[in-house]
């Protein structure tokens, strides 16, 4: 037999027999490498860890702990669920089940619903499974030959995904035990390699996620290569379950949604109001600083500027229907960049005038699909934090960075401390179609926006085909204080749209020139970052931002004259205090303040009244002592003002 060398990572280098595994390479190192290897790269290429090697090759072994072969162990794990539905309900059909930020999911047509029993029972079938240490064998099927196979096994759903599938190669499938299924792989050597898993909920879904077509139903789980860290994200999940902004935004009375006005429209109760008062008043001092003007614009125009600006071409089917006003038709507006390109062309402007920005508070409405809304992360009406800012090549740089760095400050008042920015670029292959069909302006814009970054010592990665039809993007990712991931805003290059409304501005030599236009919205929607705060913060806002920023609680009967006059003077310096009146026992009025996330408790008595006096206590911190009313209140201005992060010494 043959001999072909093998390079490992470390660059070293071994000689084996043609043929062999890069799971048997693995036990050659060593048995503990082989038991928790599941996939592997051969030169390069993604693959199984059974596949044959037959001549010199690079390899890189993954196990389950790196982020590659946790990737396979989820789709695995997938499949694995789906061969123990089928075993229990045998006239179950199979669809789709990705990989999806630590966990997977899998779509099943049952007649019926999953309960937690089933899932429970479907774990227990799974584990079974698992302990038979089944192969799991990857074949190469022809598109004929698939079809007939899953005709046969009575799989429609994977019949009609062969059919849609536009290319004449072979068909990729894995089967484990008695269970095959359609996927691209790699897969786990055996099902064996899967013990730390659970599934974790089950919900209905629209096939192909589109309300017209059958519903189906889902069950989530996850996995991972330790018993350790499957512990370590569960308790993750339980901490992001009782910091949903769902329920945080319920039991906080800061927004409800009500049928008789309308799935994905919210309602801001008088606690979101406030917040939502606050981040306008802090974007707008921060605008100010940065030289944002104010504007305003209507709710809704005529269909021909959004013809004009291409919006009817590629977003109409996120747009609401046209209404007929007069025999014209008109839209409510998805978004304000035309209304701002005609306050931009509403006077003429030279290069003295650039850059121009401007900033609005408008409201927004897309149809978003029934099944796509979800709480405040996905809405209908949406009250967005938007600008413009048309500028010159020449100061380009310098705005689009400008704006980065107040995304910057943005993170460090919020205590955002990780976050990622991903400069999303065109594919020239959808040029005319998804793209403006402008290769050279391409090029040149998303050169100009890698400088800018590069000159910001901002990190950032580049991900293809995610750009806007008009110009490349940057898209801001966040993570919450529990490490939930958001996407939260965006900056982007908009190169071709300041054209179709010939904009132009006169530069120093008197030549008209296009303007490039800078849009951003560094606090997203109003809907969506108000959801993350919630989350971010578990509804413990820092005290500039609570709805309800004090309570003062009189011990006794005797001591409401005193409480009400501190109320009044708190909110006459602009602070919200509510006074706890009720004739119940301190130690009940702090439990109830407690459970409100009341970041201040004000507690006086007789004593307190006579000595002009205050007894404080601060969530997660405890009792504070008495202090002097004039004090407190001087301090905890100081901290509105500063808008400082919640204390936490004790939590």
């Amino acid at each position: 037999m043959s001999q072909i060398t093998i390079t490992l990572p470390d660059q070293s280098t071994r000689t084996f027999d043609a043929g062999i595994t890069p799971l048997d390479v693995a036990e050659s190192i060593g048995p503990r490498l082989a038991k928790d290897t599941v996939a592997a790269t051969i030169n390069g290429e993604f693959t199984d860890a059974t596949v044959p090697i037959m001549e010199d090759a690079e390899l890189s072994l993954y196990t389950g702990d790196s982020d590659e072969g946790h990737e396979v162990l989820l789709h695995s794990t997938a499949h694995l669920m789906a061969q123990a539905v089928k075993s229990l309900w045998p006239d179950a059909q199979v669809t789709i089940g990705p990989a999806i930020d630590n966990r997977f999911y899998y779509d099943f047509d049952i007649d019926g619903t999953f309960s937690d029993d089933d899932l429970e029972n479907i774990e227990q079938k799974m584990r079974e499974f698992s302990k038979e240490n089944l192969a799991v064998a990857r074949q190469e099927l022809a598109r004929d030959e698939a079809i007939n196979l899953f005709k046969e096994m009575g799989e429609n759903y994977k019949v009609e995904i062969i059919e849609q599938i536009d290319s004449e190669d072979n068909i990729s499938a894995y089967g484990q035990g008695d269970f095959i299924d359609l996927c691209r792989g790699p897969h786990v050597p055996s099902t064996g390699k899967i013990k730390h898993f659970k599934l974790l909920s089950t919900s209905g879904a629209y096939w192909r996620g589109d309300e017209n077509n059958k519903m189906l139903q889902r069950i989530y789980g996850t996995v991972f290569s330790s018993k350790d860290r499957l512990k370590e994200y569960l308790q993750f999940l339980e901490e992001a379950k009782k910091r949903d902004h769902r329920k945080l935004g319920k039991e906080l009375e800061i927004y409800t949604f009500d049928d008789e006005v309308g799935p994905g429209l919210p309602l801001w109760l008088p606690n979101g109001g406030v917040i939502i008062e606050e981040l306008e008043k802090l974007a707008k001092e921060t605008e100010s600083r940065h030289g944002y003007h104010q504007v305003r614009s209507p709710h809704l125009t005529k269909g021909d500027l959004y013809k004009k600006s291409g919006h009817l071409d590629l977003y109409k089917d996120a747009m609401y229907p046209a209404m007929d006003v007069d025999g014209t038709e008109y839209y409510v507006k998805p978004m304000n960049c035309p209304h701002h390109h005609k306050i931009y062309d509403a006077s003429p402007k030279s290069y003295r005038d650039l850059p121009f920005r401007i900033a609005e508070y408008g409201t927004c409405y897309r149809y978003e699909k029934s099944g796509q809304l979800f709480g405040l992360m996905r809405v209908r009406s949406m009250q967005m934090n938007d600008a413009h800012i048309y500028c010159s090549p020449e100061t380009f740089n310098r705005e689009f960075l400008d704006v980065c760095e107040m995304y910057l400050e943005y993170f460090e008042i919020f205590g955002i401390e990780k976050y990622e920015m991903r400069l999303s670029l065109h594919d020239p292959a959808d040029l005319g179609k998804k793209y403006i069909d402008e290769p050279e302006l391409w090029i040149e814009t998303e050169d100009a926006v890698r400088n800018a970054l590069k000159a910001g010592d901002i990190p950032y990665v580049e991900i293809p085909g995610e750009a806007a039809f008009y110009g490349p993007k940057v898209d801001v990712q966040v993570w919450s204080a529990i490490g939930k991931e958001f996407t939260l805003a965006t900056n982007q290059v908009d190169f071709a749209i300041p054209k179709r409304f010939d904009l132009t501005y006169t530069d120093e030599k008197g030549t008209e020139q296009t303007p490039l236009c800078i849009h951003r919205a560094p606090l997203s929607t109003h809907e969506r970052f108000i959801g993350f705060l919630i989350e971010h913060f578990g509804g413990d806002f820092p005290l500039w931002l609570a709805p309800n920023q004090a309570v003062v609680l009189p011990i006794s009967e005797k001591a409401h004259g005193y409480a009400q006059s501190l109320q009044e003077k708190f909110k006459n310096e602009g602070m919200r205090v509510s006074l706890d009146d009720r004739p119940e026992k301190i130690g009940a009025k702090i439990r109830h303040a407690e459970l409100n996330k009341i970041p201040v408790m004000m507690i006086v008595g007789e004593k307190e009244a006579n000595e002009n006096t205050v007894s404080v206590r601060r969530r997660f911190i405890g009792d504070q002592g008495t202090m002097p009313v004039d004090d407190l209140l001087s301090s905890l201005m100081s901290e509105v003002n500063k808008r400082s992060q919640p204390h936490r010494e004790n939590q």
